[in-house]
């Protein structure tokens, strides 16, 4: 019989990595909320335009947050042998805490692509400036070359 193969330490590292975003989730998920209810009394306030756009995008920046720190939490609840051994972490998916983990991340994922879709309040574009070499406007003939 074969002995198992070692955990890299590399596949370690990354696993106290996780572990350490993992254990942030609940202030970050805290912190969404807050980004979330900031957005929120903006629009009932009437806000500005770039009070709405910053609001929005700070919601954005917490929900990616957060997002990230579920999908380490999923892999921090696999274990460090998964990041080496394909098989271990496919059987390790099939878990009720990690698929419980999944399904958050996920969650959040799809939250945070339709606040990106709809919930940004977009800014207007500033008129282009006029470069000094534009054509455009220019009293003066544009200069050609002679072939003589």
């Amino acid at each position: 019989m074969r002995k198992r193969k070692a955990v890299s330490e590399e596949a370690t590292a990354k696993h106290e990595a996780d572990v350490a975003l993992a254990a942030q989730f609940d202030d970050l998920f805290a912190r969404a909320q807050e980004a979330e209810q900031a957005l929120r009394d903006a629009q009932s306030s009437g806000a500005t335009e770039q009070e709405l756009h910053d609001a929005g995008k700070g919601l954005d920046s917490a929900l990616t947050d957060v997002m990230r720190a579920a999908f380490a939490a999923q892999r921090a609840e696999i274990g460090a042998r998964g990041y080496d051994d394909r098989i271990y972490r496919r059987k390790a998916m099939a878990t009720t805490k990690v698929r419980a983990w999944t399904m958050e991340a996920e969650r959040l994922l799809t939250l945070r692509e339709s606040h990106r879709l709809s919930g940004i309040v977009p800014l207007p574009k500033a008129p282009p400036r006029e470069h000094r070499d534009s054509l455009v406007g220019s009293t003066t003939p544009p200069r050609t070359a002679s072939l003589t």
